[in-house]
């Protein structure tokens, strides 16, 4: 750490290969940032491995591991069973994308729930297999091009809903689980703060905009991951032992096309009789989630005009967490 100015210490520090605004980056830097250097970090393979870890190079300032795209929550187990053994208190963190989360990485992500590892599961979900090429995952949304479920004459893009992995999680019962995206930053701070202290199994899931696989310009990753949650595709909650605990409620809920619109990944939706439907559908998909979780109406502070409005502290921007907030009250 720069005895000069731990502050400005970063868990993933800069030289990576991280594309121009890629929310993965983002999303990493200050999830990692927010855990602190003290932990053992293991990394299923995916674009966060590639680009902050290339040819013998790493930017990661930390005790870091890099495993294969299916058992990185295995890895973790096995860190966190030779630590509880030893005595030792230190984190253990594991980072992967949705495909070593969703896919791939699902039945081992299952059992260290099942097995109730101390270890906090972050799961960046830019809804694709982007390092490898852009192809489909069952996190990929309905209706979006790639380069499996190309759109044309025959098909609108991927005729599959985007799995439902929150639902999925909370059946285990674990101790905490929650979503989140780059956009919030207060309320990312929040639900980390409150996962490190919570022992057990936790699990994040962060919505982090691609601007290579959703075809965006590079400058609206944020805007781009705070439309998911204000258009309700993409809600922000928290569950604890599989219970609905909180929600950040939606000032107002805004046309999934003003989220749609701007990426590339859903042009062929836009001028089409048959794209016309699809659209009817990802707003009935929307419309359905608002309902669910009642995020027009839940009785919270953390709304998505609140979170935008709070005070931003200290040099790097950290805003008060939730329970400061609730404090200041």
């Amino acid at each position: 750490m720069d005895s000069r100015d731990p502050f400005r210490h970063n868990v993933l520090t800069s030289g990576h290969r991280a594309c121009s605004g890629c929310g993965e980056a983002m999303a990493a830097r200050m999830v990692a940032d927010l855990v602190g250097p003290d932990a053992i970090y293991v990394n299923a393979t995916g674009c966060l491995q590639v680009f902050s870890s290339h040819n013998q190079q790493s930017a990661w300032q930390v005790p870091w591991l890099h495993s294969v795209f299916a058992n990185a929550a295995a890895v973790a187990s096995g860190v966190e069973a030779a630590l509880r053994i030893k005595g030792k208190k230190t984190p253990v963190v594991v980072q992967a994308g949705d495909g070593g989360t969703f896919d791939i990485g699902l039945q081992c992500l299952s059992g260290m729930i099942e097995r109730g590892h101390d270890v906090l599961f972050v799961c960046y979900d830019n809804e694709a297999y982007m390092n490898t090429g852009v192809q489909r995952s069952s996190s990929t949304p309905h209706a979006v091009r790639t380069t499996t479920s190309p759109s044309g004459r025959l098909s609108q893009g991927k005729q599959e809903i985007k799995k439902d992995l929150i639902s999925i999680i909370a059946a285990h019962q674990m101790p905490y689980a929650a979503t989140a995206t780059i956009a919030y930053f207060p309320d990312l701070k929040a639900k980390v703060e409150k996962a490190m202290s919570i022992g057990g199994p936790r699990f994040l899931q962060v919505l982090s905009p691609c601007p290579l696989g959703w075809a965006h310009d590079s400058a609206l990753s944020v805007s781009l991951a705070r439309a998911a949650v204000e258009t309700g595709l993409f809600p922000l909650l928290e569950l604890e032992h599989g219970e609905l605990t909180g929600v950040m409620r939606l000032a107002e809920q805004k046309p999934v096309e003003a989220y749609l619109r701007p990426q590339g990944r859903f042009k062929h939706l836009f001028g089409s009789k048959d794209g016309a439907v699809e659209l009817r559908h990802l707003q009935a998909i929307a419309d359905a989630r608002v309902r669910r979780y009642g995020l027009l109406d839940a009785d919270t502070q953390w709304t998505t005009e609140t979170a935008m409005q709070s005070q931003r502290n200290g040099r790097g921007g950290y805003a008060p967490s939730m329970a400061e907030v609730k404090d200041e009250a």
